[in-house]
């Protein structure tokens, strides 16, 4: 038999349900959160971190928002037990946030669990059993009812600890770990022996957790699962119910949407995705997805630098460039027909109108980032990109025509690079280009007169070191120019194009100009700057002529 064969994987269980309701639900509010990433995250990486790390993604998690923080596993780790105490000695945990700590349901482990949280003014404790199909036959070698009982004992063990503590506002958490790898009537059967013994109400509410430990179906399926679950479990007004999906089919996200249309009140997740395999649910996406959608998170991921800055420096993981939401290049274009539609839509945006840009989901703005982020340039780039990164920060308004000329400099430059051209070499072939190409060919002085409607131009012309005497006549200075030249040159000149703009808005700031004449036939572009528009204008021929001769 060939090592790799389908034939070894079993098809998809799914869940026999006639009456689904959730395909049909959409979501308009956002779940209750808890980070795990003190936790599931941290047991994930190849070197946890360290107490003064650990700390700093608290406090960051608790500028985001969270209200919900899963800190560690103090039974397991003295790192884990000093965090804790730490966290509540020295008085860290603000009035609106609960901190949470894992336990598995064993008497020594759950007994640890309350010594770390002694003076905490609330507090969750999780605690857990496996009870898939898998570890029940094949690692605990042990029977449905052996395996409840284990619940039953860890249920029973975290009511009487947190009765010794009664200055403590506690509530409970218990997860059937693989609950996706669960007989889905033997995992209510667990969860309701697990309510029989903390008899819960309305106003006491416990949290019952449903993990997709390992994921190992499509997204609907969870979501059957957990629709199921949430019909068949009792006492179902006195109960949170909470997803707790992992990415192994890369769907944790998806698994967790779906889970909340289903029924689920609560999502427990890691920020940017971090966790064992390839990782549990990101909540920056989910939660950016609500907000994507007009639906308040809850979370503010408007510090998304400040963000992704902690949790490389904490977890020594680096976040992928195309990251939902949060990777440096997820609001960059770099093709050329994307750019020009962002260039578009952006310049008819304005601040309150309701968000419809092309190719951009989200304003880059709300996460702090900023336009000069959205259009990047390489080979691939257009005239729409290479244009708006002029604008945005050299004050360069390019009209099309010019922008259609410019276009091929910048991407030959990619071409023969092999790189992003970034927007300060740009500005450099812009200006060799278009501004500059007049260095053997400058006006020393000219002097305009007007004559029964006529003007006439008289100048000189320094012209590859020799001065010459220009003089012409038109409707205009422009034209007068223009004369001057063509007898100079003896070549016919027309202009074609022209714009002008000022680069600020005082009376003091300078003129650009754009033109694009015609020489003997031959379109040719040139720009021009000074303090006045003439002096632009006249700059801006000047370099068309250079150019073509």
């Amino acid at each position: 038999m060939k090592q790799y064969n389908h034939r070894k994987y079993t098809k998809i269980t799914t869940v026999d349900k006639k009456d689904r309701r959730w395909p049909n639900k959409t979501l308009d509010t956002a779940p209750q959160w808890c980070s795990v990433d003190l936790r599931d995250g941290n047991q994930a990486l190849i070197d946890p971190m360290t107490p003064s790390q650990k700390l700093e993604m608290f406090e960051m998690l608790v500028a985001v928002g969270f209200k919900q923080i899963e800190v560690g596993f103090p039974a397991a780790s003295q790192t884990d037990f000093d965090f804790v105490r730490k966290l509540i000695t020295e008085d860290r945990i603000p009035d609106d946030v609960t901190i949470q700590v894992l336990t598995q349901a064993r008497k020594k482990l759950i007994d640890r669990t309350y010594e770390s949280l002694q003076g905490a003014k609330r507090a969750i404790v999780h605690v857990y059993n496996s009870t898939s199909k898998v570890q029940r036959e094949q690692v605990f070698k042990l029977s449905k009812d052996e395996i409840k009982q284990i619940a039953i004992d860890g249920a029973t063990w975290v009511k009487e600890g947190a009765a010794a503590q009664p200055e403590t506002q506690w509530q409970f958490q218990y997860s059937p770990e693989s609950f996706t790898g669960t007989e889905i009537n033997y995992a209510v059967d667990v969860c309701n022996a697990v309510i029989d013994v903390w008899q819960p109400t309305p106003d006491n509410n416990i949290i019952l957790n449903l993990p997709a430990t390992v994921e190992v179906a499509m997204p609907n399926v969870y979501a059957d699962q957990i629709e199921w679950f949430c019909d068949h479990i009792q006492k179902r007004d006195a109960l949170i119910i909470s997803l707790h999906t992992h990415n192994d089919r890369g769907c944790g996200v998806a698994a967790s949407e779906l889970g909340v249309l289903a029924g689920a009140d609560r999502v427990e997740g890691t920020l940017l995705g971090n966790g064992e395999r390839t990782g549990n649910m990101d909540i920056v996406t989910m939660a950016m997805n609500l907000y994507s959608a007009g639906i308040d998170p809850t979370l503010d991921f408007s510090i998304m630098d400040r963000i992704i800055n902690v949790v490389e420096k904490c977890t020594q993981l680096k976040v992928h460039p195309r990251h939902p939401y949060a990777g440096e290049l997820v609001f960059a274009a770099f093709s050329g027909s994307h750019q020009d539609a962002i260039n578009k839509c952006l310049a008819m945006y304005e601040d309150g109108d309701t968000w419809e840009v092309a190719y951009l989901p989200i304003d880059p703005r709300d996460l702090g980032r900023n336009y000069q982020e959205v259009i990047r340039i390489n080979s691939q780039s257009g005239k729409g990109g290479v244009a708006y990164v002029l604008e945005q920060e050299y004050g360069i308004k390019m009209p099309r025509w010019l922008q259609v000329d410019f276009s091929p400099v910048v991407q030959r430059e990619a071409e023969n690079t092999k790189a992003e051209v970034d927007v300060e070499q740009i500005a450099d072939l812009f200006n060799t280009t278009y501004l500059h190409a007049n260095a053997n060919m400058k006006l020393n002085g000219y002097q305009v007169s007007r004559a029964d409607g006529v003007d006439k131009f008289d100048a000189m012309l320094s012209h590859n070191d020799q001065q010459v005497s220009l003089s012409g006549q038109g409707r205009g200075v422009l034209e007068a120019f223009i004369s001057a030249l063509s007898q100079y040159l003896a070549k016919e000149l027309v202009i074609i194009e022209y714009n002008e703009h000022t680069l600020g808005r005082d009376d003091g700031s300078e003129a650009m100009a754009y033109v694009q004449l015609s020489i003997d036939s031959k379109r040719v572009c040139g720009a021009g700057r000074s303090r006045d528009i003439l002096g632009a204008t006249l700059g801006a021929i000047l370099n068309c002529v250079a150019r073509a001769v």
